[in-house]
């Protein structure tokens, strides 16, 4: 089942999308994999902290992201990647390594890899490790409301 703030979200602002079930995944290589889509469309939330807040980083699961440059971007913050224990308890209606790229549902900005905006449609984790949602870029851009940024490079 879909994390339920995401469910809401999609259906309350009536936005296309398209949900995958699949056998069980951890990473987002296995997850593109499973859900047959290509790792430079499926969108890996990697969570960061920015000047000690939390923060999503949206990303190609293709792609690795570089700290010193998003550094930059963002006006010489210090960022760092959070622990899991640190954002634990941030998503209580996900599985911890699969919540949605939606940072306003859980109070936190995210930042977006400007390479996805090039793409039609992406996919995400939807909250479990075993569900993924298919939606136009444009649509998670209308509703992510996200920050660009040329964050990554090729792993």
């Amino acid at each position: 089942m879909l994390s339920p703030r995401l469910h809401n979200l999609l259906d309350t602002r009536h936005m296309p999308y398209t949900t995958h079930v699949h056998e069980r995944t951890v990473t987002a290589h296995d997850t593109a994999a499973a859900t047959h889509v290509s790792r430079e469309l499926f969108a890996k939330t990697v969570m960061i902290k920015v000047d000690g807040r939390l923060a999503m980083l949206v990303m190609p699961a293709a792609y690795r992201v570089d700290l010193t440059r998003l550094s930059r971007a963002l006006g010489e913050a210090e960022v760092e990647l959070a622990e899991e224990s640190e954002f634990r308890d941030a998503f209580p209606d996900c599985e911890l390594g699969a919540m949605p790229p939606f940072g306003h549902l859980y109070d936190m900005p995210v930042y977006v890899d400007s390479r996805l905006a090039r793409q039609k449609e992406i996919t995400f984790n939807a909250g479990t490790h075993i569900e993924a949602v298919t939606m136009p870029y444009k649509a998670f851009e209308k509703l992510a409301e996200p920050e660009m940024l040329w964050l990554a490079y090729v792993m």
